[in-house]
């Protein structure tokens, strides 16, 4: 059976294609929508436009949450996704219409009805701390979190943080300290999962409407990561948190305690990865992928996730653009 999961995100080029990755493979319960990468009214038009594009609009509902962080104001990424959030690719306005209930109150309400509900968030994590706070309970429902978000090493918004977490790392905190078993997609993973021209050539011949729409998300995502980056691939970061649900062996992880840094002058969003038990004495080697000795601090709370199968995720994307019609 497909395990049941609530998709909470901000559509973004990257995001979409989780959302295409989830759809297929997974129990779609919602999609939660949370200001991010663009507006929360753009963010919430682009969930619905990419459900429409996979013929799924009618099947999932979609939820649109909090519009702001916790404490600060919204900060957005149009540098990398546009003033939609969703440029490049054109589509036509949406036909379908997002649900009246908010997105906090789909989540509570899905989760301590539902058995087993996996929740992946790969944007701010607004509408998940605020679940939290309003039913605590739901600690013990739900199986697991999936983020992208963070970072073991780099930053990208900041030297030490990565935007997702320094958008609302109020938010981040009450997860990450939650006591719900949290699964870090962060941007050290996440750097390895580039598209490039040979990927976007592969989804023209594919042929199918989604594939074809993830070309054109590509295109124009390749064009601002080399903008803004330098980079020579579009970093589909989103996707990896939907692919590590689907198959858990793309990824290999760590186990270690993460808290978030809220106070720090040059730090603040960072997650603070205790990984000293995976230090060894290869200098060339900075994370070892199994423990080397006891862990020196508290006891991990989160799985960090290493490395990437990159061309197994490939495979499973291609795959699944081809089961759409």
């Amino acid at each position: 059976m497909k395990k049941k999961v609530i998709l909470d995100c901000d559509p973004g080029h990257d995001d979409a294609f989780a959302m295409m990755l989830a759809v297929q493979n997974l129990d779609v319960l919602g999609i939660t929508t949370i200001g991010g990468n663009c507006t929360l009214e753009n963010v919430t038009r682009n969930a619905i436009k990419v459900l429409e594009v996979i013929g799924q609009a009618d099947n999932i509902g979609v939820y649109p949450g909090h519009s702001r962080p916790t404490v600060m104001p919204l900060i957005t990424a149009p540098q990398f996704h546009g003033e939609t959030g969703l440029d490049g690719p054109v589509l036509p306005e949406p036909t379908h219409l997002p649900q009246d209930k908010h997105a906090v109150d789909f989540i509570v309400d899905t989760v301590m009805s539902t058995d087993d509900v996996t929740l992946i968030a790969t944007g701010p994590l607004t509408n998940i701390a605020a679940a939290l706070n309003r039913e605590p309970r739901m600690v013990d429902r739900v199986r697991e979190i999936c983020i992208m978000g963070g970072s073991v090493t780099f930053g990208n918004w900041t030297p030490t943080a990565e935007f997702n977490i320094y958008v609302d790392p109020e938010a981040a905190y009450r997860v990450f300290n939650s006591g719900i078993h949290v699964k870090m997609t962060g941007i050290n993973l996440t750097r390895q999962c580039c598209l490039t021209e040979k990927h976007i050539a592969d989804f023209r011949n594919i042929g199918t409407k989604a594939a074809n729409f993830a070309a054109d998300l590509t295109e124009y995502f390749l064009k601002t990561c080399e903008d803004e980056t330098q980079l020579t691939g579009a970093t589909i970061h989103d996707a990896c948190a939907a692919a590590w649900i689907i198959n858990p062996d793309l990824i290999k992880s760590a186990p270690m305690h993460i808290d978030i840094e809220l106070k720090g002058e040059l730090t603040r969003g960072m997650t603070v990865c205790d990984y000293r038990h995976l230090r060894g004495i290869d200098p060339a080697v900075d994370i070892e992928r199994t423990p080397q000795m006891d862990f020196r601090g508290e006891q991990p709370n989160a799985e960090a996730a290493l490395e990437l199968d990159f061309p197994g995720f490939v495979d499973l994307l291609y795959k699944t653009l081809r089961q759409y019609d």
